[in-house]
């Protein structure tokens, strides 16, 4: 796997290696923010996440012996995870990571990478570029105006949101909802990625609570207030049932149409 990430050092880039033979993992890291890279693995790979003593409900037992080595791991870049949250606010995923591709894609600079290595890697634009990107361009990537200016205030308070990784889960999450046009989804999200929190759980989402609710009990119109009664009995390991209902591979039968995508850049 290759990532590039905006280190506090400058741009870095890294290939990780996984062995599920022998367990080992190898990383190869480029760049001003190789070694900031090379010091984080362990908590990328979720070697701070904390699971003794979380029993899996029955019907997710099999999933948990499947995926018993996997980790919430900590990518400890806070606006790296809340940007890509934000496009995915009430679009599908279809057209969430088409305007994260091509903002990217043409705003980020160019990754450090070795001779031989993927050419077409981009790191994540710094706080400095976002704010410079005109309207038009948001419009190009079929970002709608609320969801740019969203982004847009999170961008203002960078050096504040990455500093969030120094405070507890709860105290980060009521500072990220501080944002404008960031909720409990958006501020779920972007906790499980960037801080590793194994109870946040994306409330609010199209789908999640339908799913949950119908694998724990049948019932195909499922609450986020029955979710959250269903998750009561795993507090601190509640986004850890979520993440396990999606490596499952389970979904819930469908019966009505599909979420409509729509062009943006055709209004």
């Amino acid at each position: 796997m290759w990532r590039t990430t905006l280190t506090p050092d400058g741009p870095g880039s890294e290939r990780i290696v996984a062995d599920p033979s022998t367990g080992e993992v190898v990383q190869s890291a480029w760049g001003p923010g190789a070694r900031w890279l090379t010091d984080r693995l362990p908590r990328l790979l979720g070697d701070d996440d904390e699971s003794a003593g979380f029993e899996p409900p029955q019907v997710l037992a099999a999933a948990a012996r499947r995926y018993r080595d996997w980790r919430v791991g900590s990518t400890d870049r806070v606006l790296e995870a809340l940007i890509p949250a934000i496009l995915e606010q009430k679009v599908t995923g279809k057209e969430a990571w088409f305007g994260w591709r091509t903002l990217v894609r043409k705003f980020g600079e160019v990754a450090p990478v070795p001779v031989g290595g993927p050419e077409r890697l981009r790191v994540f634009p710094t706080p400095e570029v976002w704010q410079q990107i005109p309207s038009w361009e948001w419009h190009q990537a079929a970002v709608d105006s609320k969801r740019a200016t969203t982004v847009l205030r999170a961008v203002r308070q960078s050096d504040g949101l990455e500093k969030l990784r120094w405070v507890d889960h709860s105290a980060a999450h009521e500072r990220l909802r501080l944002i404008s046009g960031v909720g409990i989804w958006t501020a779920a999200e972007t906790a499980q990625r960037a801080l590793g929190d194994a109870d946040a759980v994306s409330y609010r989402d199209y789908h999640l609570a339908q799913e949950i609710v119908y694998l724990f009990t049948g019932d195909r119109n499922g609450t986020d207030e029955q979710l959250a009664q269903l998750l009561t009995p795993f507090a601190g390991h509640r986004y850890r049932i979520q993440r396990l209902a999606e490596l499952s591979g389970y979904q819930r039968p469908r019966r009505g149409p599909r979420m409509t995508v729509h062009d943006m850049r055709s209004f």
